[in-house]
């Protein structure tokens, strides 16, 4: 017995059995008082009796003795009571059994009647034979108010602790019922805490060695249902993000592969002996200038990456004309588009407010967004890129008419290495990190898609507050 079951029984079935106890000693203290009580109250009624029987008993212990034989004589009541005679020496005279009163049994009750106004007294306990009994005594005065002799009731509680002791037993085996009910309801309702409980740690510990298909038996429609839940989600997410995590390596090795093989293949092809043909040389380099460069992109966007997830992104903010933002990055890409065969629209807007922000950050987005336009489109097609502004945001938007994305892909799409296409090149980190930038600008990026018909890209930028400095000034995600 250990943890939850053990603190259980320590806390909170002790304090029951505990509670329980002190109500079966107070119980049998009531029935104790109630038992003694009436037996009190009998003697008290039986004895009230004498003073009218003896009132006319004379002056002397003589006269008293006799009257009082006589009582003794026609009591009625022996079988349930003993009575005993004491002249006024404090001597037992008579008794009912007709056996010689002991005088040697000492008499409690008779002292506290000699001491007492009303002239009663009483007492009960055990007797020199071990016997538990009840006495009343009451003293006979005279005229005088002397003393002249006191009857003794003396009534056996043997009946009523046996009855005492029934009744106790009773209440102390229905509290042993009840505690047995207690436990077995108790230990029952812990089990299907427990077991639970043991099965999620066991699959907490596959999840954390890396089963990601583990998963968790429902046993009730409750809290531990919910945990039992949301553990098993929590282990759906990580496999995904385990899964994405793998793609995204592979993929990025691919996109490292692709560029050191050519850059390989040309610097072995320039060695060789006899290469002198200056127009594949010049062709060469540039085929090696352009896989640098186009490494160092992906290298730079994974240590992008890396920055974001550790919060250390560093921004350069000032003031920023995003038109020869956006005109340089649709510049750098051009080309590309028209090798590819592929046209971007865009006509420049003569004006946009000026904002605060990264330009090289911002940069990184519009040719992140817009190149990502260009790659999921088929030759021929167009991808358009307009700007233009309200009294708060300045709006760009880049509209591709290309695969587009299904419904089920479209939420995921800038979550961290999630590609919704795996057979178009990329890392897959490109759409997150660009909306982290956005983040860390107060701005958003918003993606609006239907698989066949295209995809379109809403950037929104705030403008900058008259008010609102911005020269060379740093800022971090906090």
């Amino acid at each position: 017995m250990k943890g939850i079951t053990k603190r259980w029984v320590l806390n909170t079935f002790a304090v029951i059995l505990i509670i329980l106890c002190i109500l079966i000693i107070a119980f049998a203290l009531i029935v104790q008082n109630f038992y003694y009580n009436g037996i009190r109250q009998t003697l008290i009624g039986r004895s009230s009796e004498i003073v009218n029987i003896f009132k006319d008993s004379g002056d002397t212990g003589e006269q008293f003795v006799d009257k009082a034989r006589n009582y003794v004589e026609n009591f009625t009541d022996k079988e349930q009571m003993e009575l005993t005679v004491i002249n006024r020496s404090g001597k037992a005279v008579i008794k009912s059994t007709g056996f010689t009163p002991d005088n040697s049994e000492p008499m409690m009750d008779y002292d506290m009647a000699l001491a007492s106004k009303d002239h009663s007294g009483d007492w009960h306990g055990e007797i020199s034979s071990g016997e538990n009994v009840m006495a009343l005594t009451r003293v006979i005065t005279n005229s005088s108010n002397d003393p002249v002799g006191a009857i003794r009731y003396v009534v056996s509680l043997e009946e009523a602790d046996r009855k005492i002791f029934i009744a106790i037993s009773l209440v102390c085996l229905v509290g042993l019922l009840i505690m047995f009910f207690i436990f077995i309801s108790s230990t029952y309702f812990l089990g299907s805490i427990v077991r639970p409980v043991r099965e999620i740690g066991e699959t907490a510990k596959k999840i954390a060695q890396g089963d990601f298909n583990a998963r968790i038996n429902k046993f009730y429609d409750d809290e531990i249902g919910d945990l039992c839940d949301t553990i098993n989600y929590m282990a759906g997410e990580l496999g995904t993000a385990d899964k994405m995590k793998t793609d995204f390596i592979s993929s990025v090795s691919h996109e490292l592969r692709t560029p050191l093989t050519a850059i390989k293949g040309w610097a072995e092809t320039m060695q060789m002996d006899g290469f002198q043909d200056k127009k594949t040389l010049q062709k060469g380099i540039n085929i090696i200038i352009k896989e640098t460069e186009r490494l160092g992109g992906i290298v730079e966007e994974v240590l992008d990456f890396s920055r974001i997830q550790q919060d250390r992104m560093i921004l350069i903010m000032d003031r920023v004309d995003l038109i020869a933002e956006l005109d340089e990055s649709i510049y750098m890409l051009k080309e590309k588009a028209n090798r590819e065969n592929k046209h971007i629209v865009y006509e420049a807007p003569e004006m946009l407010p000026i904002i605060v922000g990264d330009r090289n950050r911002l940069r990184q987005v519009f040719f992140n967004v817009i190149d990502n336009a260009l790659k999921y489109s088929s030759p021929d097609s167009i991808v358009n890129v307009t700007a233009g502004a309200d009294d708060e945001n300045i709006i760009i938007t880049v509209e591709d008419h290309g695969c587009g994305i299904s419904a089920e892909d479209l939420p995921k799409v800038k979550q961290k290495f999630y590609k919704a296409n795996q057979t178009v090149r990329g890392s897959g980190i490109g759409l997150a990190v660009a909306d982290e930038i956005m983040k860390l600008h107060h701005g958003t990026l918003d993606i609006d898609s239907t698989e066949g018909v295209g995809t379109k890209v809403t950037i929104q930028l705030p403008v900058i507050n008259e008010n609102q400095g911005g020269d060379n000034d740093e800022q971090t995600e906090e």
